[in-house]
């Protein structure tokens, strides 16, 4: 067993919890995914401020659909890869505005961040969220954002660490430097819902033994030997190896992100998805990236989408080997990335008839929970 600190020693007072299933389940497999989320990098083709709107709408949305969890990204200076630098900012706004939803971040990016002001704001805004905050942690980002931060990108596994351990400190109530500093208000629940995000078996093994959630992404780049190998095939030796060191008594919290775009119209679907997908492969080509063909087809393959009717998005989730393991799964538009008034209508297909699919049950429906509807009208691009 690793020597890795288990964060979730104090019990996982997050209000996510894994089924009775995953508890008893054998030491290399998950429970079926029983909770829902919505993801978003918040990539709307519109300026910052309707960017931030359309986001707020699309979780206030997710919320009344009986969504569980929202999980923001984290991106600094480049606008077409995701358009929020600040997500404890934003879901401190979004928090106002819900009830029930339990908000996340996927991922703040450790290392370019003050640790002890990560600890002090996630400590304020667990409290103005009424305890519903998930903190996604990552070392990951775009290679060219680190040096303004004063660092370099192969300095990020290292640093990570580094902030992750006075993070956890601090959170702890551990004495930060002299003259008896401590972190004001108190946050220790918030060790028990940290999430690690990772692409690799050893980062899947150090989630686990920290007793950490584990984050799994949409897409990841496949070894140069076989790149046509399927996710789940890279996927499930990362599960294993976080069940595999998580310590006894620890719940397991695997978190499956995945693309899924449903329409009421397949071919629909396959025109929105045109334009978001060839900019993507564009993109990676710019980045070294190889990929093979260039029809719709081909990007579909390569980025891990799943787009089209609610059965044929259903049929094709199915599929996926590692999302029979998760705890949570997570849906986003991203590299569709379609008009706003078609995200909306995904989240309803989804959560009407994916999702059941997949093994979540939907809550019972409140008084109070209504489908949102725009305080603006949709511009002539949002609504094409």
């Amino acid at each position: 067993m690793s020597t890795t600190v288990n964060h979730a020693n104090a019990g996982n007072t997050s209000g996510i919890k894994p089924d009775a299933a995953g508890v008893a389940a054998v030491a290399n497999r998950a429970a079926p995914a029983k909770r829902l989320g919505f993801f978003t990098r918040l990539l709307d083709e519109v300026n910052p401020q309707q960017r931030y709107r359309l986001a707020t709408e699309q979780i206030l949305h997710a919320e009344a659909l009986g969504f569980d969890s929202a999980w923001v990204a984290q991106h600094h200076f480049h606008e077409a890869e995701g358009g929020l630098p600040a997500p404890l900012v934003f879901l401190a706004h979004v928090a106002a505005l819900t009830r029930r939803i339990r908000l996340g971040t996927g991922v703040i990016t450790l290392p370019m961040e003050l640790a002890l002001r990560v600890a002090e704001d996630t400590a304020v805004l667990d409290l103005l969220a009424q305890g519903r905050l998930e903190v996604g942690l990552g070392s990951g980002g775009t290679p060219t954002s680190f040096p303004p931060f004063g660092l370099q990108s192969g300095e990020r596994g290292a640093v990570f660490g580094a902030n992750l351990a006075i993070l956890l400190a601090a959170w702890r109530g551990d004495a930060i430097g002299a003259g008896g500093n401590r972190l004001y208000p108190a946050a220790p629940q918030l060790a028990a819902r940290v999430w690690q995000a990772t692409f690799s078996v050893d980062g899947g093994a150090r989630a686990g033994a920290a007793g950490d959630g584990l984050m799994l992404s949409r897409t990841q780049p496949r070894p140069e030997r076989t790149p046509d190998l399927p996710l789940d095939a890279i996927q499930n030796p990362i599960i294993d190896a976080y069940l595999d060191a998580l310590p006894d008594g620890v719940e397991p919290r695997i978190l499956g992100s995945r693309t899924a775009f449903a329409a009421d119209d397949g071919d629909q679907a396959r025109r929105l998805a045109e334009k978001g997908l060839r900019r993507q492969a564009e993109n990676a080509r710019a980045s070294g990236q190889s990929l093979h063909g260039d029809r719709l087809e081909d990007f579909i393959a390569a980025f891990d989408v799943h787009l089209g009717t609610p059965g044929q998005v259903l049929a094709a989730l199915r599929q996926d080997t590692a999302l029979a393991r998760v705890t949570d799964l997570a849906f986003q538009v991203h590299s569709i990335d379609p008009p706003h008034a078609y995200i909306l209508r995904s989240l309803e297909l989804i959560a009407r008839d994916v999702a059941p699919g997949l093994g979540w049950t939907p809550p019972a429906p409140s008084k109070t929970d209504a489908p949102v509807t725009s305080t603006q009208p949709f511009s002539s691009q949002e609504r094409l």
